[in-house]
C-alpha cells in the first residue's frame, strides 16, 4: 500500500460508515478518478481493504493504520463487526 503525497490536500469526506450502512458500491470493485487519492479512515473495529491491481494485496484497517488509495486504482472493502469508518477524498493542493 502506497503512502499519501505530500502535496494532496483533503476536499472532502463521506459520512462515517458501519458494516450495516457501508455502501453497496464499496464493497464491490470500483476506483477514484484519475488525480484523487482516498484515505480510509477507521474510527472503531477493523475493516479489510483489498488492492485488486496492478496486483492484489489485502490489508487489515485499524485505527492506527489507514488506508490510502491511489487514483484510478480498483480496489474494495469488507467490513468487520462493530467497524465505524469514512473516506477523506485528496487531490493536488490548488496554486497559491
Amino acid at each position: 500500500m502506497k503512502a499519501l503525497p505530500d502535496d494532496v490536500v483533503a476536499y472532502q469526506r463521506t459520512p462515517e460508515f458501519t458494516e450495516q450502512s457501508v455502501p453497496a458500491g464499496l464493497l464491490n470493485s470500483h476506483s477514484t478518478k484519475a488525480g484523487v487519492w482516498g484515505k480510509i479512515v477507521v474510527v472503531a473495529g477493523t475493516l479489510t481493504y483489498r488492492i485488486l491491481e496492478p496486483v492484489i494485496e489485502e490489508v487489515l484497517l485499524t485505527p492506527e493504520l489507514p488506508g490510502v488509495v491511489e487514483p484510478t486504482v480498483k480496489h474494495e472493502v469488507a467490513p468487520h463487526d462493530g467497524v465505524r469508518f469514512y473516506v477523506e477524498f485528496h487531490r493536488a493542493a490548488p496554486p497559491q
